[in-house]
Parts: structure tokens; C-alpha cells; sequence
């Protein structure tokens, strides 16, 4: 009996083992992914305690923070693009993976690697609060909490020696918390150059992989080596201080340059002007200005009734880019009523001039910038001026430390004899930023003044608010360091209708503003 029983095992043993190999071929290469079926909402109330506490972690963050808004609006907006950003990313996520399978095709024998079905389904993400963040640079930082319990169809179908393998992604969730840097601001639409993703947080992903109908991430271990390895790629890539950039503007758009040198001009004379007045004579002055500066030209004193004006005037420019930029003096006839005469005009390319070393240039004047025009022989007199272009140095002053106030040490550089060093070659930048809860009670249109070695500037006034936004800077030009000098700002505050001031707030020092101070000796 028990010889037969043995025999009989061994052939149960021989005849199941095949079968069971026949029949889990057959699944493995007939079995087709499940369709995704759409969830079940339940309102709140038919929740018990449990699951209720279970919600907690899910409440949105303006709920739980008062630093993000509720954006509600911004979840209706994406929920009916949804069905078009469901298109346009499946279409990237292809564009992106076809090169990254490319090269898997003929290894390991396999033969083709192809998404059999790629959808997002009919769940939209949600944005459970936006944070905007405050900063003293030129830019917009945006902190969303995005969250996505979504319902995707992602088959991916992998041609495995002649057999077809399916692999299905399901119970797919994320919750991200990205920053959003909009950057440089500029004055060109969409008024931002570019955008600047990274992540304050490792992400959380958990999903589902479905092979053969069964879901192979309930595998003891595997389940949480994959989250770590998908948390620890991410974090790799763009976990702050790591960062993806998008380039939305052209370079050339957003480049900022910055001052690199002052030009000094001093106006000295013209000779043989044009008649303009009734009785045959003229009132010159002169306008000088660089190219590529929105600040206001310079002006000359007006030297009434004169065809052979002396000047003698010294103005300083700020110079931001020499090889490009030119100088342009026009010189007009004041008059009393109308519209001022232009006698002549004149420009000169600064990449003329060589740094530290005075230049005298006298020049025709010409009615317009086409020089070559054959209709343009009158004779409008000439015009002489003197220019020194002293860029700011390099080897700067360094400041070490109070002695009497301050102290100076020299860079490791022999100080520049003072023929060397021009006057002037110097730049103190101002930026006004804002101003909180100004005081006054019948006056809420405030304006900042700034005053410095006896030089005023202001910016302009915003109507019916207390706390005022800014963000305007000035430049004052130096002789020398300002080591022992203070810059004065001052609130002001006009009633719109009525020649009127009231002073809001007392003389304060740069607490009230921020600084960026660039000294150059």
C-alpha cells in the first residue's frame, strides 16, 4: 500500500508540474490589463471617526497654515484644461521615452518596448494651497502643495523573444511641493525671462504594477526599495538646491547690464550757430545723453542771444556698456512759447575713447544721423567737447574693520597716482523697496525721498494705500567713498487736489530701504 501510494505522488508530481507551467504560460501571455474603473465619492458624513482621522493628513494647507491662499479658482481653471494637458503631457512623456527605449531595443533579446495605452485619466491634480514668497531681487517665488490621486490608464507593452508581456501602472499618487521662481522680471511680455522649478521636499509617489493580474509591488521588500529609489533619483535631479530652468524669454531680452564705468563730459563751446530768432540770433543750450538710458538727458545753462556760446560745463554719465554704446549731443534754440529749435545734433561711439585719457573732439553739427545725405550741405557750426571715460577698477577699497568710524586697507595693488584715478569714478545704488503701514490719517499717498550729499531723488507716488510698493532705484556718482556719511529717506504723503504736504515719518537712516552700494576707488 505504501509502494503505491509513493508511485502514484510521483506520477501526480510529474503530471501537475507541467501543467501548472502550461497554464501560467497561458496567463502570462494572454492576460490582459484591467480597465480602470472610476472611483466612488463619499460625502463626509457617512465617514466614521476612524476614517475621518485617517483624512487628516489630506486637509489642504490653507486650511491648516495661514501663509497659503485657497485657490480654488486656480483648481477650476486646471480641471477644465485637464482633458487638453492630458494630451499635451502624454505627447511629451512619448517624445521623452522613445530615445530612452531606443536603446534597450535589441538587448537582452528584446525586440520592441511601446506604450500600449498612456492616459491620465479623468482626475485632475489639485492644488491644496499656494504660498507667494517676498524677496528683495527682481523676481516671483511661488511654493503650490500639489497633490494627485489620479486614475491613469499606463500600459506599457514590452516584445520579449516573440512573446508579448504587459505591464499596467495603477493607484497611481503623488504629493510634490515644488518652488516656482519667475525670473528675472522685465518690462517684456509675459514679463519674465525664466522659470525655475526645484523641490523643498523629497516627493511622496506610491503606486501599483500589475503583471499577470497580480500586483507585484505587494512583494515583501520590493515595495519600499522602489520608493526609495524613485525618492532618491528625484531629489537628485531637482531637490533644492538642484533646480530645472525653462527659458521662456531670449537671453539678449533679459540681460541686465550694470554700470562699468563713468564718462565725464564737459561741454565747451560752440561756434558759428544757426540763426533761429527774428532778429538773427539764437538762445543755445545743449542735451546730452547715452544710448540705451531711459534716465533724462543733461542739459546745459541757456545762453540767451549768443551764435558763439561758451559752456565750460562738467556732467558725469553712467557708462554700462562702452563698446556699444555712443553719446549724443543736440543743440537746441530755447524759445519762450512752442516748441524748442534743434540747431544741430552730434554723436560720438565711446570704443573712441581710451580709459583715463582726456579727448577733445571738435564736430560739425548735422541736421540729422544720416550723414551721407547729399541734400544736407548747410553749414550749422561746430561744437567742441572734452570726454574721459575712468571705468570702475577692479582692485576696489576694501573696508576692514572701525577705526575712527571706519577703517581703510589697501588692496594688494600700489594706489593709483591721482592722474590715474579720475574724479567721479564711483557709483552709490539706491533701491526703494516699500514701506509698511505708513502713518497719517487724512493722507495715504505716499512717495519716498531720498537725499544724499545734498542731492534729492524721489520716487513716485502710489494713491490710497499704506503700504507702498516701490522697488525704484537710484544711482548717485561719487568722488569718493562715502565712509562717515549717512543717506536720508524720507516718507511724504500729498493730498491729490490741494498744494499740501504732510510729513509721515521722520528722517530715518537705510533701515527704511535696501542698500546695494558699489564703491570703487
Amino acid at each position: 500500500m505504501g509502494l503505491l501510494s509513493t508511485l502514484l505522488g510521483i506520477i501526480g508530481f510529474g503530471i501537475g508540474v507541467p501543467f501548472g507551467l502550461l497554464l501560467g504560460f497561458f496567463f502570462f501571455i494572454y492576460s490582459e490589463p484591467k480597465p480602470v474603473k472610476e472611483p466612488i465619492p463619499r460625502p463626509l458624513y457617512e465617514l466614521d471617526n476612524s476614517a475621518l482621522l485617517d483624512l487628516l493628513p489630506d486637509i489642504p494647507l490653507w486650511v491648516k497654515c495661514p501663509d497659503y491662499e485657497r485657490v480654488d479658482w486656480l483648481n477650476k481653471f486646471v480641471t477644465d484644461m485637464w482633458p487638453y494637458l492630458d494630451k499635451a503631457i502624454c505627447a511629451r512623456i512619448r517624445s521623452m521615452t522613445e530615445p530612452i527605449f531606443a536603446e534597450y531595443i535589441g538587448k537582452f533579446q528584446i525586440e520592441a518596448i511601446e506604450f500600449g495605452n498612456l492616459s491620465l485619466g479623468t482626475l485632475p491634480l489639485e492644488i491644496h494651497g499656494l504660498k507667494v514668497c517676498e524677496t528683495n531681487e527682481k523676481e516671483l517665488v511661488l511654493e503650490p502643495a500639489v497633490r494627485w490621486a489620479g486614475n491613469p490608464n499606463i500600459v506599457l507593452v514590452l516584445k520579449l523573444l516573440s512573446f508579448r508581456i504587459t505591464v499596467q501602472l495603477v493607484d497611481l499618487q503623488i504629493f510634490v511641493a515644488p518652488r516656482i521662481t519667475l525670473k528675472p522680471l522685465v518690462p517684456t511680455l509675459p514679463c519674465f525671462g525664466t522659470v525655475t522649478i526645484s523641490l523643498l521636499e523629497k516627493p511622496d509617489v506610491d503606486f501599483g504594477m500589475s503583471i499577470l493580474g497580480g500586483d507585484i509591488m505587494a512583494i515583501p521588500g520590493l515595495y519600499q526599495f522602489v520608493q526609495k529609489t524613485i525618492k532618491r533619483q528625484v531629489a537628485s535631479l531637482y531637490l533644492w538646491p538642484q533646480t530645472l530652468e525653462i527659458q521662456i524669454l531670449d537671453a539678449a531680452t533679459v540681460a541686465v547690464k550694470k554700470p562699468v564705468g563713468i564718462l565725464h563730459v564737459k561741454v565747451v563751446r560752440a561756434q558759428k550757430l544757426l540763426k533761429k530768432d527774428i532778429l538773427g540770433t539764437s538762445d543755445p543750450y545743449v542735451k546730452l545723453s547715452l544710448s540705451g538710458e531711459r534716465l533724462p538727458a543733461k542739459k546745459t545753462t541757456i545762453k540767451k542771444r549768443n551764435l558763439n556760446p561758451e559752456w565750460n560745463e562738467k556732467f558725469k554719465l553712467i557708462v554700462k556698456d562702452p563698446q556699444s554704446q555712443v553719446l549724443h549731443l543736440q543743440v537746441f534754440d530755447w524759445d519762450k512759447v512752442g516748441t524748442h529749435d534743434r540747431l544741430g545734433m552730434q554723436f560720438i561711439p565711446l570704443k573712441l575713447l581710451t580709459p583715463y585719457e582726456t579727448k577733445e573732439f571738435k564736430l560739425d553739427l548735422l541736421k540729422h544721423t544720416n550723414i551721407i545725405d547729399p541734400q544736407d550741405k548747410k553749414q550749422r557750426g561746430i561744437i567742441v567737447v572734452e570726454l574721459t571715460y575712468a571705468p570702475f577698477r577692479e582692485d576696489s577699497i576694501k573696508l576692514d574693520g572701525p577705526q575712527d568710524g571706519y577703517k581703510r586697507k589697501e588692496s594688494g595693488f600700489d594706489r593709483p597716482s591721482e592722474s590715474e584715478v579720475f574724479s567721479g569714478a564711483g557709483l552709490l545704488s539706491v533701491t526703494v523697496q516699500g514701506a509698511e503701514d505708513v502713518e497719517g490719517e487724512r493722507h495715504n499717498n505716499p512717495y519716498a525721498v531720498v537725499l544724499f550729499r545734498g542731492e534729492t531723488k524721489k520716487t513716485k507716488m502710489i494713491k490710497r494705500t499704506r503700504d507702498p510698493l516701490w522697488k525704484e532705484e537710484f544711482q548717485f556718482m561719487l568722488e569718493e567713498p562715502p565712509l562717515n556719511e549717512k543717506i536720508h529717506i524720507e516718507v511724504m504723503s500729498k493730498r491729490t487736489g490741494f498744494i499740501f504736504r504732510s510729513k509721515v515719518c521722520n528722517f530715518l537712516h537705510s533701515r527704511c530701504t535696501i542698500l546695494s552700494i558699489m564703491l570703487v576707488s
